[in-house]
């Protein structure tokens, strides 16, 4: 156990340089929120090919409910879950970005339905059975999910719903060929790592219902990195959302999986 410890704050400890580092690549970027943008995640379609936009359209109704943005970063996210009309909960291991979001709210006028929090998602500063809903986007990747998961359903009142936005790399072929590349942002830590659709099911475990819904083919990811492909983008993610829905099985090659669990 002291063992598991030693190795957690290890983790943490090198999640916080991470995030100290992206902090300061975030300096000097506009903080002010696209009125365009919040519109979008308002209300999407459940047939959206965008992922963010489909685990907003998850929420439903979060009007005056308790919702803890778990991983919040610097506040992108937050400030639409607060357009929704939800009670956020925002909390994040990393006190330079939880200061970015913070002053992300006040450049927007957001003065009401936000607290902010700096701590460990494997010890929430909630009480048992206070949250409506756990909203996560790329956090669980950079946890461990036996430990997060056991948090999330504690601070859950019984039918809270947590819905969460992760990577996967399900094939070992696209996970060969991804070590063949050298390159790694420098906001990368040592631990965290692409999950598998197998691993997300692992932390599903406990919870009475779990959907999930892929995302992003390789095509896609690729497509991005070539210029005059990159501006037909929104073209190749409607006919990625056509291949995934019309032959599921190429869901195991996505890369992008959304979750939606029912305590």
């Amino acid at each position: 156990m002291q063992e598991q410890n030693v190795e957690i704050k290890e983790w943490e400890q090198a999640e916080i340089e991470r995030s100290a580092v992206e902090a300061t690549l975030m300096e000097g970027n506009d903080l002010h929120a696209d009125e365009h943008n919040v519109a979008r995640y308002l209300d999407p379609p459940a047939d959206t090919c965008f992922a963010l936009e489909y685990a907003f359209h998850l929420l439903g109704d979060v009007r005056g409910k308790v919702l803890v943005d778990l991983g919040c970063g610097s506040g992108e996210n937050t400030i639409l879950l607060t357009a929704r009309g939800a009670q956020v909960l925002a909390i994040d291991i990393s006190a330079s970005l939880v200061a970015l979001a913070k002053r992300r709210m006040e450049i927007n006028g957001v003065t009401e339905g936000v607290s902010f929090f700096v701590g460990s998602a494997y010890d929430l500063p909630f009480a048992d059975e206070s949250v409506d809903v756990v909203f996560g986007a790329a956090i669980l990747h950079h946890l461990d999910l036996q430990l997060t998961t056991r948090e999330v359903q504690r601070v859950l009142r019984p039918g809270g719903r947590a819905i969460f936005l992760e990577p996967v790399r399900n094939s070992k072929v696209v996970r060969f060929i991804r070590r063949l590349i050298p390159y790694q942002a420098p906001d990368i830590s040592p631990f965290e790592r692409p999950l598998t659709k197998h691993e997300m099911d692992g932390f599903a475990d406990g919870f009475r219902e779990y959907h999930s819904k892929a995302f992003t083919l390789p095509y896609l990811c690729l497509g991005d990195l070539i210029p005059k492909v990159r501006d037909h983008l929104n073209t190749l993610r409607r006919w990625d959302h056509a291949l995934l829905k019309y032959i599921p099985t190429l869901s195991y090659f996505a890369s992008t999986l959304v979750v939606d669990l029912l305590k």
